[in-house]
């Protein structure tokens, strides 16, 4: 399960967005430039999702990914959430706040394209060091992920459409044929094209163009009715995934090959229970997919009750396992069980396996399930009862569950820190509260099994949970290993003219000759806010640092400030 918070409309913006719950695709090593993966010597690809709500309350930013250290060593950002129109079922935007999560229509009608295309950021909370000005084509976290990538030109960044508030409607769009091109095509033309409806004096034609790079489907869940309260499920829905993924494959690849020959990702969170896993055609979907992400955690938590307490995320089931099987006719929940399921089958439990290893991802969780009122035992209250969830933390906001940043005096402390051998999983007791989550020896055993499987790498959820050390990504980039790229940032004191000399390698295109006294674009020189170049008979002033961006072919909202013909 992927949770999310409430979204925060415009006319609250000063709110830290409370209760309710929510919920990708690398590259190789970070950064690397294709979605090959050696079958069998697994993979290290790192994929993270970056929260809507950041933005609010805990004013956690995209310029955050970049002074942390985090966008290095990622491979693909997935950001979350876009949601599902409830009548024309089409991709949307909305600036209206989810509702409560024991409301069946929570999620109906909601978005956030505040957050989306419409927060200024001022100098000190941009990427660039750039304040946003009124009269920018978009701002918000759209335009900042533009910035990003300037810095990072190897980072890729999908939208993610669903979620568990918002994939109520996806067995309706994924029904006909007519309704799966529908959906698809909307979402294309919104994301991909960066066609954007105008609110709040922003968007337009082409406004977020060039800023994704493909979707990640988050359907939770097909066929089943474990998903959301009020979620529409149906029996045809196990096909109908299978071709509402075939034509996202199509028309992404259509539109790519139209458009320069790009290649456009497309993912899949996708379920780790049997009870789940049986409702999708797990050896047909891995044919249109570049990754799909076991959403390997939440397997227990505070909504057993009075437990017995669990690790929400254990490799194996051992012994002392007390839960029952979550569903008659299948297995306990672990890794390992919903990795055999995906890659091996379980014909006795109605799963056919056959999805290829090297395209799937480990999940792992920036945050911790827990509960109170437990006793201590023999083993640091494992497998004990309990009164109930565990107080809400500041951050997270909800009892029962709390983020890294919120437990690193627990987590990082060998006094209150206990390992399951048997489950090969980490947990944590102090003063009747257990905690189960994520450490670096469970990473390290979660890192070793899916390299030992094949597995292409880890999708972790969600940056919002890690400290300002980012001390759990840390763990996981160097467990999985890998090269990262720094970002490609400008001289400490920029040039008061850009450097004539040519790049080591000469670009495709060689420079045109300059305007006057205005210099010739040069590829691969770096450019400062306010220098000019001319290109093409025109000239341009760079409005932020920038390099490799052409001028003239990133539109009126790009780096690049057209100053007219030469």
């Amino acid at each position: 399960m992927h949770i999310r918070k409430p979204l925060i409309a415009a006319a609250a913006t000063a709110a830290l967005a409370a209760g309710a719950l929510a919920g990708f695709a690398g590259l190789g090593t970070a950064q690397a430039a294709d979605t090959a993966t050696t079958a069998g010597a697994g993979g290290n690809v790192k994929i993270a999702y970056y929260d809507q709500w950041s933005v609010y309350g805990n004013a956690f930013y995209p310029k955050h990914l970049d002074t942390r250290g985090i966008a290095g060593k990622l491979d693909v950002i997935n950001y979350s959430f876009g949601n599902i129109h409830p009548t024309n079922l089409t991709c949307f935007e909305a600036n209206k706040a989810a509702g409560d999560d024991n409301n069946p229509n929570a999620g109906d009608g909601a978005g956030d394209s505040y957050a989306d295309y419409q927060k200024s950021f001022s100098a000190a909370d941009s990427v660039s060091g750039v304040a946003d000005k009124w009269d920018q084509p978009i701002v918000g976290v759209f335009n900042q992920f533009k910035q990003l990538k300037a810095k990072y030109p190897n980072l890729k960044i999908n939208i993610s459409i669903g979620g568990w508030t918002y994939s109520k409607y996806f067995s309706d769009a994924a029904k006909t044929d007519a309704s799966r091109k529908k959906l698809v095509s909307s979402c294309i033309d919104q994301y991909i094209k960066g066609n954007l409806p105008v609110e709040g004096g922003y968007g337009g034609a082409g406004s977020a163009a060039g800023i994704f790079d493909g979707i990640d489907i988050d359907w939770e869940y097909p066929g089943s009715s474990g998903g959301h309260l009020g979620n529409h499920y149906a029996p045809e829905d196990k096909q109908n995934f299978t071709l509402l993924l075939k034509e996202f494959r199509e028309q992404l690849d259509a539109y790519g090959a139209a458009n320069g020959g790009k290649k456009y990702l497309l993912t899949s969170a996708l379920p780790a229970g049997q009870d789940k896993i049986k409702y999708i055609e797990t050896d047909k979907i891995g044919a249109y997919l570049d990754y799909a992400n076991i959403m390997t955690y939440d397997m227990h938590g505070a909504w057993d009750g009075d437990g017995p307490t669990y690790h929400q995320s254990p490799l194996y089931s051992g012994a002392n396992d007390p839960t029952d099987p979550i569903a008659p006719g299948t297995e306990k929940y672990s890794i390992d069980n919903a990795i055999d399921s995906w890659i091996d089958g379980k014909p006795a439990y109605g799963i056919a396996g056959g999805f290829p290893a090297n395209k799937l991802t480990l999940g792992y969780e920036f945050y911790y399930r827990g509960w109170k009122g437990v006793p201590a035992g023999t083993a640091g209250g494992l497998a004990q009862p309990a009164t109930g969830a565990s107080g809400a933390r500041p951050t997270s906001q909800q009892a029962g569950i709390a983020n890294y940043k919120e437990l690193g005096g627990i987590v990082d402390n060998p006094a209150s820190t206990f390992w399951d051998d048997q489950a090969k999983a980490s947990y944590f007791y102090k003063d009747g509260e257990f905690f189960t989550g994520l450490n670096q020896k469970s990473i390290q055993a979660r890192v070793d099994y899916g390299k030992q499987r094949g597995l292409a790498g880890a999708m972790m959820y969600s940056l919002l949970g890690l400290d300002n050390n980012t001390t759990l990504l840390n763990q996981i980039s160097d467990a999985l290993g890998g090269t990262t790229q720094p970002p490609t940032t400008p001289p400490t004191t920029p040039p008061t003219t850009p450097p004539t000399t040519p790049p080591t390698t000469p670009p495709t295109t060689p420079p045109t000759t300059g305007c006057g006294s205005t210099p010739a674009y040069v590829a691969g020189t770096i450019y400062t806010g306010g220098q000019e170049v001319s290109y093409n008979g025109r000239k341009y002033k760079a409005q932020w640092w920038t390099q490799n961006e052409t001028p003239g072919t990133t539109g009126e909202w790009g780096v690049w400030k057209d100053l007219g013909a030469c």
